[in-house]
């Protein structure tokens, strides 16, 4: 899935060009790159399929030379993830009856690639038994940023284990965050999904038979020319709704596998925090003209040739564009999309 526009990234991330295509990491490589490279792992390159808004279609095969353009499915328009996932599944089963769906968002940061396949070949053991597999984090720390799995609170929850979910909780609060973390038994929602096609089909014709009915109730105009006005038609009268709101919590044959590797959905410039190189001074400093005196604990991003000199800051995010600049508080972060508002 490779549709977002990455607001909280901004400046660089715009909804010309989001964050999913954006090397944030300054390693060379874009996310959607990084997501690409890791599922070779578990799937060969002519069974990755891009989810993506049709004005990324370009982007995605610039980026992607290896895929065919048949392999970029595009959305009209955005109206979450039900729908995208929706026409994924009906685009595949029409492909394959039998085949296994992994859904993977393009912009999560994950390193140890490795024990990713491991989790995920877990994970297809419960899809082929006909459920709904998702993939759980520890937590590390109580986040209100997140959505929570809740396991039985006698289940020790342990890496590539399998267990029953008893219910998804949506983002809570600090303190409500804070009794999950103490209790053991609940997870980060990571928003990987593992399912048969048919189950999602299954799933979508019970709980949700509108999307249902515009999406894969008949199959017939996949893969054939008409296949992107039935999509286009579907788009235009579907309802705009997560995933999990449309699936997820009504659903009662759902695992969740406890991820082996670190995980990270790059929601903010803040949550980059602990995946780049520091200097001694704690800052983390991207660009090749940068000199920072007097200054701490700051994330900086200034673009390559551009000069910057920075004196005094702590505790900052400082990020340029080409024509943009933002210097916000780090414990301001959370305010960005109201300050962006105002900006606008």
């Amino acid at each position: 899935m490779a549709g977002g526009i990455g607001s909280r990234f901004w400046p660089l991330s715009t909804p010309e060009y989001p964050k999913q295509f954006l090397d944030v990491l300054g390693i060379g490589k874009s996310l959607i790159q990084m997501t690409y490279d890791r599922l070779l792992n578990v799937s060969p390159k002519e069974n990755i399929y891009i989810l993506t808004n049709v004005e990324y279609k370009d982007l995605v095969l610039e980026q992607l030379p290896d895929l065919r353009p048949d392999q970029v499915l595009t959305e009209p328009e955005r109206k979450n993830t039900a729908p995208c996932i929706a026409y994924a599944a009906g685009k595949i089963q029409a492909i394959n009856p039998d085949a296994n769906l992994i859904i993977s968002p393009a912009d999560h940061l994950i390193i140890q690639e490795n024990n990713f396949s491991e989790t995920i070949n877990k994970a297809i053991i419960s899809a082929q038994k006909n459920r709904i597999a998702t993939i759980g984090i520890m937590p590390t720390r109580p986040d209100n940023g997140y959505g929570y799995i809740e396991i039985d609170s006698n289940s020790n929850a342990i890496p590539n284990h399998s267990f029953s979910v008893k219910q998804f909780r949506e983002k809570p609060d600090l303190e409500t965050a804070k009794e999950f973390l103490s209790s053991g038994n609940f997870l980060w929602n990571s928003g990987i999904f593992i399912w048969k096609a048919s189950t999602v089909i299954s799933a979508l014709k019970e709980f949700q038979p509108a999307l249902h009915q515009f999406f894969t109730a008949d199959l017939s105009a996949y893969n054939t020319s008409e296949e992107q006005q039935m999509v286009n038609n579907a788009f235009s009268k579907c309802e705009d709704i997560s995933i999990d709101f449309a699936i997820m919590e009504h659903a009662q044959n759902i695992d969740v596998v406890v991820a082996s590797f670190d995980w990270s959905d790059l929601g903010t410039w803040g949550s980059l925090d602990g995946h780049l190189t520091k200097d001694n001074q704690n800052n983390a400093v991207i660009g090749d003209k940068v000199k920072v005196f007097n200054t701490s604990n700051c994330i900086i991003n200034i673009p390559e040739g551009k000069t910057a000199l920075i004196d005094g800051l702590d505790n900052v995010i400082v990020i340029q564009s080409d024509d943009k600049l933002m210097i916000l508080k780090k414990e301001n972060e959370q305010e960005l999309k109201k300050f962006l508002k105002e900006l606008k």
